[in-house]
């Protein structure tokens, strides 16, 4: 049973044992979070909306409509986090390409079989490894004309870790 059956949606919390069966393209990162933990390794968090589903446009209309939910990425025991910021043009928007789950070479073993994972974006470049990922859809898909939600409509920034359901 679909979690949210109007948007195809099928659970509320995600993993990276999901990670083929989804895709960041174009989806907005409103908030970055690397926060410290009682660990040795901090963790990272993303604040984003979340694009559950493109929806084809049928006649007479001719553009794309989306299924858009608010989400946290949360990704633990980070560590070789590096990347770069490219703001030089009229927009400081942090819009996702493509979210790729690299196996690196390393000639130390046991690092080896931690991914490598590689955020790349519009405007920026993050690559850094960790063991996986959940990713908690926060709120239900609506039906949207634009990829991004509104600051209201989703209810501001957050990096809570909880699903609508």
């Amino acid at each position: 049973m679909d979690a949210h059956a109007e948007s195809g949606l099928e659970k509320g919390v995600w993993s990276d044992a999901d990670f083929e069966r989804m895709g960041w393209h174009d989806v907005t990162i409103h908030g970055l979070f690397v926060q410290r933990t009682d660990a040795v390794l901090p963790r990272l968090l993303f604040d984003l909306d979340y694009v559950v589903r493109w929806v084809h446009p049928t006649p007479p209309e001719t553009h794309f409509s989306f299924w858009v939910a608010p989400a946290t990425l949360v990704f633990e025991d980070v560590w070789d986090l590096e990347g770069n910021l490219d703001f030089s043009g009229l927009f400081l928007d942090l819009e996702i390409d493509a979210l790729h789950r690299l196996s690196p070479k390393d000639d130390r073993p046991a690092w080896s079989e931690v991914p490598l994972w590689h955020i790349e974006g519009h405007a920026f470049d993050l690559r850094f490894r960790a063991d996986g990922f959940r990713q908690f859809i926060r709120q239900p898909p609506r039906h949207a004309r634009r990829l991004v939600l509104g600051h209201a409509e989703r209810g501001g920034a957050s990096f809570a870790e909880t699903a609508f359901m």
